[in-house]
């Protein structure tokens, strides 16, 4: 006997197509919106181009958790709901193919996506975040190399600060150049100069700025009056300032893994509050992956529309009812990490009353003749319709008449 049948390889067909576009399309608009504001901070930090595609590729983790959920229930949805309106489900049923014979391949899938989410939420987002924002920090601290920008006044330390009035070819040809240095015993360095020129030396924290056609002024407390000094070629060190270690990982719940969170939750040498917060955290990652379970039933309930109808109110409760509870989840995550409540009521007593429904909402389709868990809502959106159909049929023959 086949594992998988010629029924299962076609319902595996109908449901990876929206499945995966959903995804795909999901993670392209998250990816987009992300990169342009990505593009806006990296140029005001004056840092490299290239630092944007790795801050957007370790938000992918992420975005990818997102949406994995979203795409199993479109993905089991849509598929379903191709084979009510097309008959082809109640084919399978006449040939006794019953629901939950049918759900054998969208298990399959959620099964899969739900330890490939796992693995996401609980190992590989959290060290994917860390690294976003130790880049973040690089970037703002000028350890990517981040460019003076020019017709600005930078500050290279605390004591010297940089004009540029133009750069050309990447920075290699620089002009108008300003320059104002000082040291610890109060000796002043003012500089300027037609053109320059940034050179590497043996010592990682010293770089030469060579400048070509200027003037230089050297005062000192010391002096009577400044030293003027006009020269064709003059090398100035620059010291580079100290760079700050970036935070160890775990500056945040969101930073740690699974197993990271077990060991703070019950480290009796945390504060109440910390603890408080790796144990809401954990039960919020795991009741949102172990609720990919009951996605199968949910789009199931929700895909097949009443008889001589091809209405698509399922999809948008669907939709409707996984964001809502995302969203309790959340704020049952805010309660227990301040210790309101404890976060296996917040977050757990959701989980079982969200479960309940939708297994009765399938039972509804299932089990029942003829039964609609939204039917309900099926008959007041198709009441709905009507009165807004016939709206728009009046104002158009009104238009006509005015003609």
């Amino acid at each position: 006997m086949k594992f998988l049948t010629s029924t299962d390889r076609y319902i595996a067909r109908l449901i990876a197509v929206p499945l995966f576009s959903t995804l795909v399309i999901a993670a392209m608009l998250l990816v987009l919106e992300k990169m342009l504001r990505l593009f806006d901070f990296v140029a005001a930090e004056g840092g490299p181009v290239s630092v944007v595609w790795r801050m957007l590729a370790n938000l992918i983790p992420e975005y990818l958790s997102l949406g994995i959920p979203i795409g199993l229930l479109l993905g089991i949805l849509l598929a379903f709901r191709k084979l009510a309106l097309s008959s082809e489900l109640d084919v399978f049923r006449a040939v006794g193919q019953g629901y939950g014979r049918l759900l054998k391949v969208p298990y399959m899938f959620a099964v899969g996506l739900m330890l490939v989410n796992l693995a996401l939420v609980g190992f590989i987002q959290p060290l994917s975040r860390y690294y976003y924002e130790e880049l973040r920090f690089e970037l703002r601290s000028g350890a990517l190399g981040a460019s003076i920008k020019v017709g600005e006044f930078t500050k290279l330390g605390s004591k010297m600060t940089m004009r540029i009035e133009e750069s050309r070819d990447n920075g290699t040809k620089l002009s108008g150049m300003f320059v104002r240095a000082e040291n610890k015993s109060g000796q002043i360095v003012s500089v300027t100069a037609e053109g320059g020129q940034f050179l590497a030396t043996d010592d990682p924290d010293t770089i030469i700025l060579r400048l070509s056609q200027g003037v230089l002024i050297h005062d000192a407390p010391d002096y009577e009056k400044p030293r003027i000094l006009s020269f064709s070629s003059h090398d100035l060190p620059i010291d580079l300032p100290d760079i700050e270690a970036f935070r160890s990982r775990g500056g945040a719940d969101l930073e740690y893994t699974i197993p990271e969170l077990v060991r703070v939750g019950l480290d009796k040498d945390r504060s109440v509050t910390e603890r408080n917060q790796s144990r809401a955290n954990f039960h919020f990652r795991i009741v949102e992956v172990v609720m990919m379970l009951l996605m199968p039933l949910l789009a199931l309930a929700l895909a097949i529309p009443p008889k001589r109808s091809n209405s698509a109110l399922g999809v948008f409760v669907s939709i409707v009812m996984i964001v809502t509870y995302h969203k309790i989840n959340q704020y049952g995550e805010d309660l227990g990490a301040l210790g309101i409540v404890d976060p296996i009521i917040a977050l757990w007593v959701p989980f079982l009353l969200f479960g309940g429904l939708i297994i009765w909402m399938y039972h509804m389709v299932a089990h029942v003749p003829g039964g609609q868990p939204i039917g309900a809502l099926e008959k007041a959106f198709s009441k709905f319709g009507g009165v807004f159909k016939s709206i728009l049929n009046f104002n158009r023959k009104r238009a006509n008449v005015r003609e």
